[in-house]
């Protein structure tokens, strides 16, 4: 039986650009990256009063290489921030534009991608979707306490490449998703691990301002006390403390640079510090996916390491001589963000899955 063909248009908003792609089933035949001027944007009061304008842009782009958006099946968006869901491809409703026009936990460019797939298909008459969110939320109910009865640890993560590439593993293995235990480790600017387990991730650090090992960017987790001290001495504002937490914490407050090719270039000319720097963020990488070994009793079927800082040979390698007695551990390079999100939006398509419905939070 031959399979049935699904033109799907793909869109992942940046801070100042739109990533589009264009896939017949799970084949790219189109890909571009829209830069948006700060002069274009500066117009727009809010992230969400953007998306005529990048909508257009889209169209526009779409008609100069030729694509007829009438031969489109459906239309994919990334994920923004909404309240937290389970994992999975979402159709775009009513009640999911509400909340990402709103910004409900904070505006985002990706808040986007929902709003501009459905204003597209909304006009050609066919489905929108968005797929596996950043605020994917999974968490077994134990690993929600925190020690600290007035904080809950909170899932927010790589949700679309950690769930891809997981996907990508079991069907290669001809094994259904839900049926592995994997430990997923995503690298890039934020470092999340998660432990996969019957097709959620149970366990995971949050990647945005909690908990887990440095980044780039990330300062990870830091001793409390110490933190409550730099909080309290009063030399840093809030949103001082903030910044130092998500953008210049990690490789960027140690080395004064977020660029891991630089970082290994200063390696190889034998800088020390960096050399120790990189070291112990790749120490701390192992020793989360150690700990996260446990959440599986040690039982596990592989360990992934993905997201773009695996392009780094060496700290990937140092990465597996520290874990590569827990299981098997696979490199899965970079991110295919435009890759996932069509797979996501494939599978509803073929009704491997059905669309999940996105409800308000009473």
């Amino acid at each position: 039986m031959q399979e049935q063909l699904h033109r799907i248009l793909v869109i992942n908003p940046g801070s100042t650009s739109t990533k589009i792609g264009v896939f017949d089933n799970e084949i790219l035949i189109m890909e571009r990256t829209i830069h948006h001027s700060a002069e274009s944007l500066a117009e727009f009061p809010t992230i969400p009063d953007q998306y005529r304008f990048r909508t257009q842009t889209i169209l526009e782009t779409l008609d100069e290489e030729g694509m007829n958006v009438s031969k489109l099946s459906a239309v994919c968006g990334r994920g923004g921030l909404l309240h937290p869901i389970e994992g999975g491809t979402y159709k775009v409703n009513k009640t999911m534009l509400k909340d990402l026009r709103k910004g409900i936990l904070g505006q985002h460019a990706s808040n986007l991608g929902g709003i501009i797939a459905y204003e597209i298909a909304e006009g050609l008459n066919i489905p929108s979707f968005i797929v596996d969110p950043v605020v994917v939320d999974e968490l077994d109910p134990i690993a929600r306490i925190s020690g600290l009865p007035l904080i809950e640890r909170k899932s927010i993560f790589h949700a679309l490449n950690h769930k891809a590439v997981a996907r990508r593993y079991a069907k290669e293995k001809g094994q259904a998703y839900e049926d592995v235990r994997l430990i997923v480790a995503h690298m890039g600017g934020g470092i999340t691990v998660g432990v996969h387990l019957n097709g959620r991730v149970v366990e995971v650090n949050n990647g945005l301002h909690g908990d887990g090992p440095f980044s780039p960017e990330r300062a990870g987790t830091v001793p409390a006390g110490d933190l409550v001290e730099l909080c309290y001495s009063g030399k840093y504002s809030r949103q001082e403390i903030m910044k130092m937490l998500i953008r210049q914490g990690g490789l960027a407050g140690y080395l004064g640079t977020t660029d891991t090719v630089k970082v290994e270039k200063r390696v190889q000319k034998g800088d020390a510090i960096a050399q120790s720097i990189y070291e112990a963020m790749a120490y701390q990488v192992a020793r989360e996916i150690g700990s996260a070994s446990t959440v599986l009793g040690g039982k596990v079927d592989a360990i992934i390491l993905t997201g773009r800082l695996t392009y780094g040979k060496e700290f990937t390698a140092s990465i597996s001589e520290r874990i590569n007695w827990i299981a098997d551990v696979l490199v899965m390079p970079g991110e295919n963000e435009l890759q996932a999100l069509v797979e996501g939006a494939v599978r509803v398509l073929n009704k491997e899955e059905k669309a999940k419905t996105y409800t308000a939070r009473k």
